[in-house]
Parts: structure tokens; sequence; C-alpha cells
């Protein structure tokens, strides 16, 4: 082989290598993304158990809309927030060139191997958001105005926070060093504030409440249900962890901030943060619906900082999420709020927990090139941040459809079963001749 044919052949072999890192990379986020539809599964079968049987098929109902609704306009506009805003509420029109949905980037473009499974990804974290605020309104809420909600959440609160706390030229990134590198923030404390935002202008189901103010407990029908649909969002919530790495296709792989970073860090510190809230949530309740929601408490309240913790410190992080969430349930309901599965608590809380720890914890460690290190005060400022961008519009939004005479069904209807007024079926026909 004389010295062109070698100089041929090595550089078809450097192209090979680089097409097959590509490849890999694809493939890996294809197959985060399929497992984070389990979340959603397990979601539509934990809000099914959780509500009466009267209202059990309108709560699956609200899942799969919102999941149908969510994809498309995350594709028309929520990508383009995601490029286009991160200094701010001003969009850079350039860099969000790339996300509008007749740009090259946005169809079967042979150049580009990253954008289709990237933006899967995070249409499947809004799907999530959409889910999560789903759970607190069930039984009372109309199909219809969860749908509206659901989409300015998904396509709109939440990926403006994305853009501002994970894009790499974010400005809370930039300029505070927030550092949340599995959504504690982001995500579950945006979606359960959002939801906040929306339950003190939808009201408590019928008979919730007595006339002294105290609370009665509208137990869902199918307990079993509902904690076999928490178990499946843990499934999935694996694929969600997946989708939070930044793979190369090398040996090198890193946080969502460019930081070196390992599977085994997300592997112990997941596993032990679940068992912590599980044990926290039962030593309070005994409960197994507190248990499993501590499952999922237990790890948001170690996510921010799932890279950098040893496994003890997020067993006690979750075990303290585990405590947070029974305690943080009754607050709420002693407020007056009907949040029918404590998401306010579960994503809400627990969320702002995970945000805070990891500037009590590993302040000072190093995000990544030309970001300030963590600190609690730049953890603190993201907490606020996340509370007002999810707050707000749950609110607004919500106050303008109550204005309306349309967020919330009537007490007519929901004696009869948002099955059959909304959904127009019977989720046990068996049991409703």
């Amino acid at each position: 082989m004389n010295n062109e044919e070698l100089s041929a052949a090595v550089t078809q072999l450097q192209a090979d290598m680089a097409m097959t890192s590509t490849i890999n990379l694809e493939v890996y986020y294809w197959w985060c993304t399929a497992l984070m539809i389990a979340i959603h599964a397990g979601f539509l079968a934990y809000e099914m158990g959780a509500s009466r049987q009267r209202h059990a098929l309108a709560s699956g109902v609200k899942n799969i809309l919102a999941f149908a609704f969510m994809i498309p306009t995350f594709y028309m506009v929520g990508w383009w927030i995601y490029l286009a805003m991160p200094a701010g509420f001003t969009p850079n029109f350039e860099d969000g060139a790339g996300g509008v949905p007749w740009g090259a980037s946005m169809g079967p473009n042979l150049a580009d191997n990253a954008t289709g499974v990237f933006w899967a990804a995070f249409t499947l974290f809004a799907c999530t958001t959409a889910s999560i605020f789903s759970g607190a309104v069930i039984e009372r809420i109309r199909v219809s105005s969860f749908i509206i909600l659901a989409v300015i959440l998904g396509s709109g609160a939440w990926i403006l926070a994305a853009a501002w706390s994970w894009h790499p030229g974010g400005w809370l990134v930039t300029k505070f060093g927030y550092h949340d590198v599995a959504a504690a923030g982001l995500v579950h404390t945006v979606a359960a504030f959002f939801a906040l935002g929306v339950l003190i202008n939808l009201g408590p189901r019928v008979g919730k409440f007595n006339a002294d103010g105290s609370a009665n407990d509208l137990a869902g029908h199918n307990m079993p249900l509902t904690v076999t649909g928490l178990m499946m969002i843990i499934i999935g919530f694996f694929g969600f962890l997946g989708g939070c790495y930044l793979y190369s296709g090398t040996a090198q792989w890193t946080n969502i901030y460019g930081a070196p970073v390992t599977l085994s860090s997300f592997a112990f510190n997941t596993l032990m943060s679940m068992a912590g809230g599980i044990i926290g949530c039962y030593l309070l309740t005994k409960n197994p619906f507190w248990m499993m929601s501590g499952a999922l408490g237990g790890i948001f309240s170690a996510a921010a900082g799932l890279d950098v913790y040893y496994p003890p410190l997020a067993f006690a992080l979750g075990f303290v999420g585990g405590l947070i969430i029974p305690i943080g349930a009754r607050f709420i309901e002693r407020l007056g709020i009907d949040d029918a599965v404590a998401a306010v608590s579960v994503h809400g809380f627990c969320g702002v927990w995970g945000v805070l720890a990891m500037g009590l914890f590993a302040s000072g460690y190093p995000s990544g090139e030309g970001i300030p290190p963590a600190s609690f005060m730049g953890q603190l400022v993201g907490a606020v941040v996340m509370i007002a961008v999810g707050f707000i519009p749950g609110y607004v939004v919500s106050l303008i459809l109550k204005m309306m005479g349309i967020l919330r069904v009537s007490d007519e209807v929901q004696l009869a079963g948002l099955d059959v007024t909304e959904v127009g079926a019977h989720g046990y026909p068996e049991f409703s001749r």
C-alpha cells in the first residue's frame, strides 16, 4: 500500500468512526425518548386510579390529549423558544432560526443527525410537565381548558425556563452558575407551581371541604392501579434522566452544562434518593400511595446534583424529601386548596428543596467551562425564577378561563361524573347500568 492509499484508508476510517459516533448518539437519545413514554403510561394509570370511578376515564383522556396536543405545539413554537430566548424575554431570531418549523433542521435533512432526537427528548420533557399538572386538577376541570393550560405550560412556560437554565447561554447559567442537571427546578418546580396557580382559581372538588373548613378524604377507586402507575413513572424516569446527559459518541460524557460526568453517578444517586424518599414517607404515613410518591419526590430532592453527590448524601436528601411530601400536602390542604394527588408537594416542594440542596451541599462545584461555580445564592435565584415562571402564567391564564366561565365543570356534572359528561363514555359500564 503506497502513501496515497494509506492516507485514503485513514481518512475513510476516520469518517467511518465519526459516522459510528453519530449513529450511537442518535440511537442513545432515540431509546431515551422511547423509555420516557412509560412516564405517560404511568401518569395515565396513576391518575385514573386516583380518581373516583365516575371520573376515571376522563382523567385518562386528559393525559392522552395533553400528549397529543403537546407534540405539534412544541414543534411549532417550543423548540424555537429554547433556541431563541436563553438571554431573557427578548428573542434572538438568528439563533432561533434553527427551531422554526420551516427550517432545514426540522425535517428529514440527511446532514442533520441530532435535531430530531433532541427535539423528541425535549418534547417528552414538555409532556411530563403537563402530566404533573394533570393529576392535581382531576375530577373538576373542563377537558378543553385543561388542554389550553397544558399547552401553555409545556410549549411555553417550561421551555422558557429550560432556555434560561439548561441552554449553555441561559442567563441563569452564565450569570449565576445555576446547576440543575436533572431538572428539579425547570421541570418539576415549574409544573407544580403552575398547577398551584390553576388550583387557586379552579377551587376544590364537590365534597372536599366541610363548612368548618375541615377536609374529607376523596379517595380514588383503585389504589393498586395508582401505585403501579407511580412505579411505571419511575421506570420511565430513567429515560428522562438519560436525556439529561450529553452523549458525544466518545468515552467522555458530560452533564447538560458540558462538565464531565458518568452514568454511574446518576445510577448511584437516583436509586439512593429514591429509596430515601420511600423510607421517609413510610415512617410518617405507612401508606403505599405516599410511599411511591416518596420515591418520586426523593429523586427530585437530589435531581439538581445527581452528577456530583456522594450516594449517602443523595439518600439523605431523598429521605428529607419523603418527610416533606405528606407535611407539605397537609399544609396545602389547610390553605383550602384541593390538590388531588399532592403534586404541589411532591414535585414543587421537593423540587425547590432539590434546587436549594445543590447550593447547600455542593457550593463551589464547577458546572462547566466558562460557567460560574454553583452557589447557594445562584440556586436561590433559580428557585425563585422557577416558581414565578410556573405560578404566574398558571394563575393568570386560569383566571381568564374562570372569568369566561369555562375553567370548571358544574357541581351537577361532578356528581354525575366527567366520564359521561366530558368524554361521553363509561370507564366501568358494568357498574353504570
